[in-house]
């Protein structure tokens, strides 16, 4: 198959997997509102709980620090309908079109990424107007980030629920792959909290976290943090996605072609 074919066929997936997503806008939108009235709700609940000293204004800190945990939830939205064709052995049906294996993977993970992004938008507006409006670079910045870990934790969730057939535990993985990614993280506390509950060499291995390096640059473009080094953190997120979504794209590979 010629390249303009495998773009094509690469689009048709992406298309596919989109309309499948915007099929269920209203349970999309409702998952968001609450999502954002539950963020909301504890932010300002421990915002006043907050030792000040170490986290100024904890709202503001939380509120840039979610738009990571935004794109995991949307992400993780094909991890599960791979799941489900697994299971269904639906998988067999879309070997059977004439695309390239290749181009199924790709147009999976790239499906994931861009609902990972539509998902985060309203987070990204929410922290825009709460925290402070980006620059034009910060705003180059949050979509490279957004596209970067939507991409990686879509890899991540297809390699996960298609590596079993068995519901609970594709479930059970999905669960422990959130709670280490966002429990070892600097989602909800900062570095000096790390280093007060953790031994110091797994503080500092908590900060170069894919997760903790995307709310790193958020929070540096929309203000919040301007003290850490940004270029630093988009080059180790740029290499992050690039090892996650070569490991992904081998297992899904594998896993859909294993007897």
């Amino acid at each position: 198959m010629s390249i303009y074919g495998e773009l094509r066929s690469v689009a048709l997936i992406v298309y596919r997997d989109l309309s499948r997503f915007w099929k269920y806008r209203f349970w999309l939108a409702g998952q968001i509102g609450m999502n954002l009235a539950d963020i909301l709700i504890y932010a300002l609940v421990f915002n006043n709980m907050v030792n000040t000293q170490l986290i100024p204004d904890y709202f503001k800190f939380f509120t840039t620090g979610v738009i990571a945990i935004a794109a995991f939830a949307s992400a993780f939205s094909i991890g599960r309908e791979v799941g489900i064709e697994i299971r269904r052995e639906y998988t067999h049906y879309l070997l059977g079109l004439p695309f390239s294996r290749t181009s199924l993977v790709a147009g999976r993970i790239l499906g994931g990424m861009l609902r990972g992004v539509v998902y985060q938008s309203s987070f990204i507006v929410l922290a825009a107007l709460l925290v402070g409006m980006p620059s034009p670079y910060g705003w180059l910045l949050v979509l490279f980030t957004s596209l970067a870990l939507s991409a990686s934790m879509s890899g991540l969730a297809i390699a996960i629920s298609s590596s079993t057939k068995d519901f609970n535990l594709q479930a059970t993985f999905r669960a422990l792959t959130y709670y280490v990614f966002f429990f070892f993280s600097n989602v909800f506390y900062p570095k000096q909290v790390l280093e007060m509950r953790f031994p110091k060499p797994v503080a500092e291995a908590v900060g170069y976290t894919p997760v903790s390096l995307a709310a790193d640059i958020y929070r540096w473009a929309f203000g919040y943090n301007t003290a850490v080094d940004v270029a630093q953190r988009v080059w180790l997120l740029s290499l992050w996605t690039g090892a996650m979504l070569l490991a992904a794209a081998l297992i899904y590979l594998w896993n859909l072609t294993r007897k």
